[in-house]
């Protein structure tokens, strides 16, 4: 019986194999590759782009319930009764003058004409002029200078 010719011992060493694959993850690489005696292994670690994941801020923490936080709420509720809010219209910072130590563009009791700016909301280093509605009387100015604003919040109240 003819005995069938052996195969020939492999090459690579898969110990070898896995040892370069720990260098990898250790150092942080996505590639290495070695050469000894005409036996070339390279080893590579495919890099996928991880998932973007949006970060949504928590939300402020609420204050126990009590008369005086109440107060500020009631009083906004009651100017908004006596008038038209007007809200942002973007997210960003709001500013009441046009520049640092001029005078703000209205102030509470001031009369506005139509389209007259009432402030102005930077968003993305653009200033985009918040106008008034209509004419009317300032009731109450609900933000501060340079404070930051969401989407629909409560920025002025006008009769």
């Amino acid at each position: 019986m003819a005995s069938s010719p052996k195969a020939p011992a492999d090459p690579i060493d898969a110990r070898l194999v896995r040892k370069l694959a720990d260098i990898l993850t250790e150092t942080g690489l996505s590639e290495i590759e070695i050469e000894h005696a005409g036996l070339r292994i390279r080893v590579a670690k495919t890099l996928t782009a991880a998932p973007v994941q949006m970060a949504v801020p928590a939300p402020a923490p609420q204050p126990a319930p009590s008369a005086a936080p109440a107060a500020p709420a009631m009083a906004e509720a009651a100017a908004a009764a006596r008038g038209e809010t007007i809200k942002s219209p973007m997210v960003g910072t709001v500013y009441l003058q046009p520049q640092p130590g001029a005078d703000a563009y209205v102030k509470v009791g001031d009369t506005v004409a139509a389209g007259q700016t009432l402030m102005i909301v930077e968003a993305m280093k653009t200033m985009n002029p918040i106008p008034a509605p209509r004419a009317g009387r300032v009731l109450e100015i609900l933000v501060e200078d340079a404070q930051p604003v969401e989407f629909g919040e409560p920025l002025v109240v006008i009769e």
